[in-house]
């Protein structure tokens, strides 16, 4: 097939998938204007003149708890970091539910921390607790990525980092320079799940498609889930526009969120960011061997379109797909609100519980 004709059956399918969440053409100019500095102040960041970024810690960090703590009322798992990578530095934070069924084997689920690939890490204290809540809920093995940040390592480098992480755990199923105790006695490794949160769920999403070409055996990734991915595009869409000046992910915030993630001279239409350029850098015709699929958005989020539009992509492409869009909400709300918290971690639960 020429070139063009290819082209211009991808534009009409893309176009397709569009339908129901209409993007506007480029129009940073419609949206309320900011100044960089704005920017800087919201997230809590200087830039330094080697590139880099000096980061406000505005959300605690805390350790592994690896013992049981007696005096503790409210401890639900127990969690130990473990070196991944030793030339990038990276490691993974290993949870197990507090007291695990004897002989009974769990899922083995592999999580990606939020923070726009520019913030935080998995140490951070609402993914430290998201991740306890969902060993012992499940209950699962958690092993939580800590991927390097841009823009110091823009991507595809925490998609690497994340990729570490399931060879990893194909090592581990593997025993390759033994096995890590809590790994060997409670992992299931024929139910292995990729999670990721906000950008971590852009990150489990190009992960998954990056495993599609790997001999991962032992381990089989049974399913993915992206709660309130983040993508983006050069246009607008209509929730983008409608929640511009969000007070959780506004449009100029976002912007250079972006800047900072992408290789150097990308725009927004570029394959990390927007799941609809996919085609430039992977094969379309491998989507759908993708694992089944869960994603989770809400109305008040200013991604919501951008997720119905990638469920809308996959499912045209034949793959599984379990969608949940609540009213309202806003992005990252299970970390602050317990009820609509306990309502994803049910869900997820039954997703996984599901998924065979």
């Amino acid at each position: 097939m020429g070139m063009a004709i290819y082209s211009s059956i991808l534009i009409l399918f893309l176009w397709f998938c569009q339908l129901g969440h209409k993007i506007t053409a480029s129009d940073e100019q419609k949206t309320p204007s900011h100044t960089l500095q704005e920017a800087y102040d919201a997230l809590g960041i200087k830039p330094n003149s080697d590139g880099s970024l000096t980061r406000e810690i505005r959300i605690p960090m805390v350790n592994a708890t690896p013992n049981v703590e007696p005096s503790s009322t409210t401890q639900i798992a127990l969690s130990k970091d473990i070196p991944l990578n030793p030339f990038t530095k990276t490691f993974i934070r290993l949870y197990k539910p507090l007291n695990p069924k004897k002989n009974c084997k769990i899922p083995l689920i592999i999580y990606v921390h939020g923070g726009d690939f520019v913030l935080f890490s998995a140490k951070t204290v609402i993914f430290h607790e998201f991740c306890n809540q969902i060993s012992a809920q499940f209950p699962a093995v958690v092993a939580s990525v800590e991927y390097r940040l841009a823009p110091e390592h823009r991507l595809p480098a925490a998609y690497d980092d994340v990729m570490d992480a399931i060879m990893w755990a194909r090592s581990q199923a593997a025993c390759v320079n033994g096995s890590d105790a809590w790994i060997k006695t409670l992992a299931d490794f024929s139910r292995v799940f990729l999670l990721g949160s906000s950008a971590g769920g852009n990150a489990a999403y190009h992960a998954a498609l990056c495993a599609l070409d790997l001999n991962l055996s032992p381990i089989k990734i049974r399913g993915l889930i992206m709660n309130q991915p983040y993508f983006g595009g050069v246009n607008r869409t209509e929730s983008e526009i409608k929640l511009s000046e969000d007070a959780y992910v506004p449009l100029y915030v976002n912007d250079l969120l972006w800047t900072f993630s992408l290789p150097k001279n990308a725009n927004r239409d570029h394959e990390f960011c927007n799941p609809l350029m996919i085609g430039r850098s992977y094969d379309l015709g491998k989507i759908k061997r993708l694992p089944r699929v869960m994603m989770k958005g809400d109305g008040g989020d200013p991604l919501v379109d951008r997720q119905k539009t990638l469920v809308n992509f996959l499912k045209a492409k034949g793959v599984e797909v379990v969608s949940i869009f609540n009213e309202g909400g806003h992005h990252g709300i299970e970390t602050s609100n317990t009820t609509a918290g306990q309502e994803l971690y049910d869900a997820m639960k039954d997703f996984i519980l599901s998924t065979r």
